[in-house]
């Protein structure tokens, strides 16, 4: 009787991991081997000096935004939108999106675009925390997933629709998992009101930055590991190209210091279960099925890398370890720090742009 029940159990089980309907249909593709961490990739400490700020205050601060006197604007998973001092002290509550504000950019006439996942791009006022909804879909097609916003000189805004199938309640796992092209990439008219779908069928469109003199817009695709370039200007111009391809790590935001340098935010390190299963549909389904501390998790790893504008590795930041500020989901350069966020931290953090070099 008890090898009846131990085998009703396991056909019971397989049949669960085989047959139970998830909300995700897995496509393979070719995942690029992992570079190793040596070289340009090195393992290093130099985030190890990276100074937690606003500790408590509240849970994954994604992105961090500098206002013109030095204050630090934070969005957090509650919907709250919090300005600090420009020492990571005195907060401030701005308002409360209802949602989950995610990038955040300040345009030309001060007012705050802010990515929320669940209601699509705002612009918040300061002063008032008046809230306006700018744009919720584009072509028919709801924004699910708006993730990360850069706004250019004559206020046109660049920004992410990271996935129309899986909103922030899913998880970006979800839509990394299926790897089916649910991302876009999309430009805001504040003049004319208009929204542009720009790219289509990103895997997991993510962080935006525009070049230093805006002539080209790079966006991070999670889902592939690499970072496309738009452009906006020249021979080229409205064409888009791989700019940076097969990252040793999972790449979330990207930002411009406006003088040639892309800060690259890297999740964590590649995860070579992840890669392994690439071609392997049924097997991610099945995967997908198990507890989530049976799946492939990030490492503890706080990774970041520098670019210049003709793709080649500047800088490469590191600090492999249990209380390492991780995962960074942004990278904020503001005079001379480096303002970093984290989509799961009850802080954010701040490192001084000497601790970056040899």
């Amino acid at each position: 009787m008890k090898k009846i029940i131990a085998l009703l159990i396991v056909a019971a089980l397989a049949a669960y991991l085989l047959f139970w309907p998830v909300p995700i249909e897995p496509v393979a593709w070719d995942a690029p081997e992992a570079p190793a961490l040596e070289g340009d990739y090195a393992v290093n400490e130099r985030l190890a000096a990276a100074r937690r700020l606003a500790r408590g205050q509240g849970t994954g601060p994604e992105d961090v935004a500098i206002d013109a006197d030095g204050n630090l604007y934070v969005g957090y998973q509650d919907g709250r939108l919090v300005r600090f001092d420009p020492r990571g002290e005195h907060p401030d509550l701005i308002t409360n999106t209802e949602g989950r504000p995610l990038g955040l950019d300040f345009a030309p006439d001060g007012s705050l675009v802010v990515a929320d996942g669940y209601r699509g791009l705002l612009r918040v006022t300061p002063g008032s925390g008046r809230i306006e909804v700018l744009t919720d879909g584009a072509d028919g097609v709801p924004f699910r997933f708006t993730d990360d916003v850069d706004v250019a000189s004559d206020g046109t805004i660049y920004f992410t629709d990271a996935s129309s199938k899986f909103g922030p309640a899913m998880h970006a796992r979800d839509d990394i998992i299926e790897h089916g092209g649910h991302g876009r990439f999309l430009k805001f008219d504040p003049a004319s009101g208009a929204t542009t779908v720009l790219i289509d069928d990103l895997q997991f469109a993510n962080g935006v930055a525009l070049s230093g003199d805006e002539d080209f817009v790079v966006v991070t695709q999670t889902g592939s590991y690499n970072v496309i370039r738009y452009w906006l200007r020249g021979e080229h111009a409205g064409e888009h190209d791989v700019f940076f391809d097969n990252l040793p790590g999972i790449p979330d935001g990207v930002s411009s210091n406006g003088d040639g340098t892309f800060w690259v935010a890297l999740f964590a390190p590649r995860n070579g279960a992840l890669d392994a299963m690439a071609d392997k549909p049924l097997l991610r389904k099945v995967v997908f099925r198990l507890p989530a501390f049976m799946q492939p998790q990030p490492a503890r790893h706080a990774f970041v890398l520098g670019l210049d504008e003709n793709g080649q590795v500047t800088h490469n930041l590191q600090h492999r370890a249990e209380d390492a500020f991780a995962p960074i989901t942004s990278v904020e350069q503001h005079g001379q720090r480096l303002y970093l966020g984290s989509l799961t931290r009850d802080s954010f953090a701040v490192l001084p742009l000497t601790e970056t070099q040899e």
